[in-house]
């Protein structure tokens, strides 16, 4: 399809030509950027003509983290994100249980003890009272833990004789006894025995998350999904064999699946403009929810707490150097200190020992929520990708100061990092926040969640971006991130087609209006989606 857009507000991400008002496009892809009269010019056979009507105009968002399946998942299981009390999350399991046969299980996810203005964990017996007759598995807001009742506990046969994995632990009670939580790889003795989704139910739960990203301007994703990788990758792919997808997958492949994808010669890029292969995705350590981040020194009241290394250093400097020698970068979740430490380290080390005339690859570190001082030249310096998610940032904050303290003076650092040269790609961490692009920014912008806490000037406002800096890493940066820059990311002839209309000019509006900003239209591939 030809179409030519006219009388639009556009902001191209491209520095050559940073602003316009009319693009031609050709079948998948922009032919010319440029005035109206420009465009006008052009004779393209059967072009449709749009006058938007002074829309302003940005290439698509890309969201360059977050769980695409789960998150299609998470829309059909019980919801107790945001809820403000324990009783309220277990009002809404027995809920579920009403209208559940007996014995089948029932999932759910989002619940953050902090939020209950507590930092115990809950229990089996409180979950116990919303039903006793279903196997109750609800993950945590951060998704490094999970709360199960008394029957999940059984099923999966979790006992006090049962040791702790390793890297992971089962919260127990004076006398050894579990109380119904799991910490890390614990969570691991539980999911043999919760029951996989379908086919045909990943399927549909994709599908549904796809279409409800694409009316918040998504165009592209990048899927970090962990252990079952394997099996949400087989999902994207039957939906890329039916022509279904409606988001660009970049995909990551979980480090279990390593030694077979060197063995089957894959490599970053492998794929298509659709789905194509990233990485190897590799867990450094926890998360700051169950306080399992790995830190340099404890935390806040816990002086034998330093969180918990998923994988110990020497395993990380092998995994990432076996990647990278076998042409697969490696995408590393990292969220204290220590780990952003050692993750940069072993991207260190692997650069040094990288053989001459390497081609380079787009290592990444996920999350680094709260970096070392002296480790933020490192990442410009290592040319490593900062892949991270602002509205961490506001939602995460008083956390960030109950279990960090002063040292979150240096956590979601993002002008820090921009400042020293980093390359920053941002993303959302959906299901575990939202995925509209628009609440990215306005808390990558202005440091304040939604309602406008903290205040006026925003939670270490020494940390806000500018709002063209927030707009690439959404878009160029996370295409860039992605190895896709050369084909979406910013608007300029010859790249596809994607761009998303919004009611407003994100570049002039005061930042408190950001969240006052409508999507009204989104192309994907040259092809209007409907609303």
């Amino acid at each position: 399809m030809n179409i030519l857009i006219t009388h639009a507000n556009i902001y191209t991400v491209n520095p050559a030509q940073p602003r316009a008002s009319a693009i031609a496009i050709a079948n998948n892809r922009i032919l010319a950027v440029g005035s109206d009269q420009d465009i006008e010019a052009i004779r393209l056979p059967h072009a449709a003509h749009v006058n938007l009507n002074g829309g302003f105009v940005l290439p698509g968002f890309i969201d360059a983290h977050m769980h695409l399946l789960f998150t299609g998942l998470s829309m059909q299981r019980v919801d107790v994100f945001e809820v403000k009390s324990i009783y309220e999350a277990v009002e809404r399991v027995h809920t579920r249980a009403a209208q559940t046969p007996p014995g089948q299980w029932i999932l759910g996810n989002g619940w953050a003890q902090t939020s209950w203005g507590s930092d115990e964990f809950p229990t089996a017996a409180e979950l116990d009272e919303a039903t006793r007759d279903h196997p109750v598995a609800l993950s945590a807001k951060s998704g490094h833990a999970m709360w199960l009742n008394s029957l999940a506990l059984q099923r999966a046969d979790i006992t006090a004789g049962v040791p702790d994995p390793e890297a992971g632990q089962i919260v127990r009670d004076a006398s050894g006894q579990p109380t119904g939580t799991l910490l890390e790889n614990a969570m691991s003795l539980v999911s043999p025995v919760i029951p996989l989704p379908t086919p045909q139910q990943a399927e549909d739960a994709t599908v549904e998350a796809m279409h409800a990203m694409n009316r918040r301007g998504l165009t592209g994703v990048h899927c970090m999904d962990g252990e079952g990788g394997i099996e949400s990758f087989r999902t994207y792919q039957r939906l890329r064999q039916e022509d279904r997808l409606t988001l660009r997958i970049v995909k990551q492949l979980p480090v279990s699946a390593l030694d077979a994808a060197i063995r089957a010669g894959i490599r970053s890029g492998l794929g298509d403009n659709w789905l194509r292969i990233g990485g190897i995705k590799v867990f450094a350590d926890g998360a700051l929810g169950p306080r399992t981040a790995a830190m340099i020194e404890p935390y806040e009241g816990e002086p034998m707490n330093r969180g918990i290394s998923t994988t110990e250093r020497e395993e990380l400097f092998e995994t990432v150097l076996t990647s990278n020698t076998n042409g697969l970068a490696t995408f590393i979740h990292a969220i204290g200190d220590r780990a952003n430490h050692d993750v940069l380290d072993a991207f260190e080390l692997s650069r040094r020992q990288a053989p001459p005339g390497a081609p380079p690859l787009r290592n990444r570190i996920e999350h680094a929520q709260i970096v070392h001082p002296s480790d933020i030249r490192r990442f410009a310096e290592l040319d490593v990708i900062a892949s991270m998610q602002p509205i961490h940032a506001t939602q995460d904050m008083h956390m960030a100061d109950a279990h960090w303290g002063r040292r979150s003076a240096t956590a979601y650092c993002f002008r820090s990092l921009r400042d020293t040269g980093a390359r920053l790609a941002f993303g959302s961490d959906s299901p575990v926040e939202s995925f509209d692009p628009l609440v990215g920014i306005h808390a990558a912008v202005t440091r304040q969640r939604t309602d406008g806490t903290p205040g006026p000037e925003g939670w270490y406002p020494e940390q806000r971006l500018d709002i063209v800096d927030a707009i690439h890493a959404y878009t160029y940066g996370a295409a860039y991130a992605g190895g896709m820059e050369r084909e979406v990311g910013s608007l300029l002839a010859g790249k596809l087609a994607d761009l998303v209309v919004l009611s407003k000019d994100l570049t002039t509006i005061p930042p408190g209006e950001l969240l006052s900003a409508q999507v009204e239209r989104v192309m994907l591939n040259g092809n209007w989606l409907e609303p």
